[in-house]
């Protein structure tokens, strides 16, 4: 992957998509595999915003079937499914635990409705995928970091997760590799108009300052949060924030959905690159939309509501990492953004800019699809979706199964743990053959890069050289997630930095301010 903004001007495209979050990437993708000609700009780096900020879950939302939303979860099951089969490198299995205590909102009955609906609602439940029930030992047995007191047993459930940075950055990929122009630190000046239809955009480098247009006949507004912005967006749209913790890493490889006591909020505890994520929460959001912040009383809300459940309770010291992001949802009166719908739509203004508003990263490959649909109708292209069948770019191209065994020999055989072997194939996919030649050349690059998570330097190395890259926390924050799942001291990061300078064209002034980018990232 490689950036090049000289390549935006002088031509004219069939689309610009501005945004390159998880709507933008498979809307820019889905755009280059119909035949478009596509450009995607985003104003940070790739899923900078909220499609890095996510619960990395690929699910169809039990928790909307308590508001009859059965027509959102039947399309995100759908979705999940699909995703299983084309991307099983980049979406993969993950069961829940969910706990019925004597004193729970919802009882043993009432769930046990809800998961036969949630397992037909998927078209029935695929092997290994359906619920499954626990007596109260057995449950506790199975899910040890909970508290037995009052417990009368549970069910398990399966979902999916994912990661969700690297799920965006590999569809970036393979629209450039379709022959899309994708250019990020790339900021939207504004548009241009010819007899009051759009025509083209003005777009600034983040880099050199270097200001052109871009010549677009269709134009799609993926900005997310961003579209608030506009009179028209804050008519459209709603904010709500939500945060996440990383704690370490619990007992188990399975996920536990809870409901917190104090409000009846659904939230998850989730093992995530061996730490577990804690989240989330759902508020209101009327902040700045650059600077979207982890506040104390939403650290404590979620802290309080899993030590309700917990053998031993978690404190704020416990704490490795947290993140914050904006979710976009459709304009209601519901007085909870947890009431409000997760669906989707495509608004378009007088002017023909479309606009994605809502929506969630499971669905967003059938929505940008939609996208796409109309995009084409505007065109007179008759194109149609190329996704839903399509392996995702990095996919390996045989069995799973038999590939991931492959790749696993090799590795051990040159001294990756079994645990790094296994993520570098979910992050990579196809890619991690070339990560393993690396190691060839340098064994000491099979080393973690800190003991306690399993990420590797030449993994490491390789997301610098080839994955657009332009600052420290690009790498550390959603190539790699280093910033959130530890906590790195001045010497380790100063050793990541000088790691990959000069590869990057880093002297020792810009060391110095990357790793002060980090330190507010």
């Amino acid at each position: 992957m490689k950036r090049d903004f000289s390549a935006l001007s002088g031509r004219q495209f069939d689309l610009l998509v501005c945004g390159g979050g998880i709507y933008g990437a498979w809307a820019a993708y889905d755009a280059a595999l119909r035949g478009l000609k596509v450009a995607i700009v985003e104003q940070g780096d790739w899923a900078c915003a909220t499609s890095s900020a996510s619960s990395k879950l690929i699910h169809g939302g039990l928790r909307y079937l308590e508001t009859y939303d059965f027509k959102l979860v039947r399309k995100a099951l759908k979705e999940r499914q699909l995703l299983l089969k084309l991307a099983p490198h980049r979406v993969w299995q993950l069961r829940f635990g969910v706990p019925v205590y004597a004193d729970s909102r919802v009882g043993m009955l009432r769930l046990k409705a809800g998961l036969t609906l949630y397992d037909l609602l998927a078209g029935g439940a695929a092997p290994g995928m359906g619920h499954r029930h626990f007596g109260r030992a057995a449950f506790a047995e199975h899910f040890p970091l909970l508290d037995s007191a009052g417990l009368k047993g549970g069910f398990s459930y399966a979902d999916a997760q994912t990661d969700d940075a690297r799920l965006v950055l590999e569809l970036i990929a393979g629209a450039q590799d379709t022959g899309a122009v994708c250019v990020n630190y790339c900021q939207l000046s504004g548009v241009v108009e010819a007899q009051g239809r759009v025509c083209g955009a003005r777009v600034v480098d983040g880099i050199s300052g270097a200001a052109v247009e871009v010549r677009a006949t269709q134009i799609v507004n993926t900005t997310g949060q961003w579209i608030t912005v506009t009179e028209q967006g804050e008519n459209w749209c709603r904010l709500a924030k939500g945060i996440h913790l990383v704690l370490p890493g619990s007992p188990g490889q399975e996920a536990l959905l809870l409901t917190a006591k104090s409000d009846g909020r659904v939230f998850f505890i989730i093992p995530w690159y061996g730490m577990t994520l804690l989240g989330t929460t759902d508020t209101d959001y009327r902040g700045a939309l650059d600077h979207v912040v982890v506040e104390q009383q939403e650290v404590a809300y979620l802290l309080d509501a899993a030590n309700h459940y917990l053998k031993t309770s978690w404190t704020a010291q416990d704490v490795v990492g947290s993140y914050a992001g904006v979710r976009v949802l459709q304009r209601s009166d519901h007085a909870s953004p947890s009431a409000v719908s997760r669906d989707w739509e495509l608004k378009t203004a007088p002017d023909g800019v479309h606009y994605s508003i809502g929506g969630k990263i499971t669905s967003a490959r059938e929505d940008a699809s939609g996208i796409v649909d109309t995009v084409c109708a505007q065109l007179g292209e008759n194109a149609a979706c190329a996704t839903r069948e399509r392996r995702l770019p990095w996919a390996p191209g045989k069995d799973h199964a038999a590939w991931a065994e492959d790749v696993g020999v090799r590795a051990a055989q040159l001294g990756v743990d079994a645990e790094s072997a296994q993520w570098l194939m979910r992050r990579h996919g196809s890619k991690a053959v070339d990560i393993l030649r690396g190691i060839e050349r340098d064994p000491n690059l099979a080393q973690r890069i800190v003991p306690a998570l399993p990420l590797i330097h030449a993994d490491l190395l390789h997301c610098a050289h080839a994955e657009m890259v332009v600052h420290l926390d690009d790498l550390l924050r959603r190539r790699m997630p280093l910033l959130i799942l530890a906590k790195l001291d001045e010497p380790v990061l100063r050793r990541i930095a000088l790691s990959v300078s000069d590869m990057l064209g880093w002297d020792e002034s810009r060391v110095a301010v990357e790793m002060a980018r980090c330190r507010t990232a």
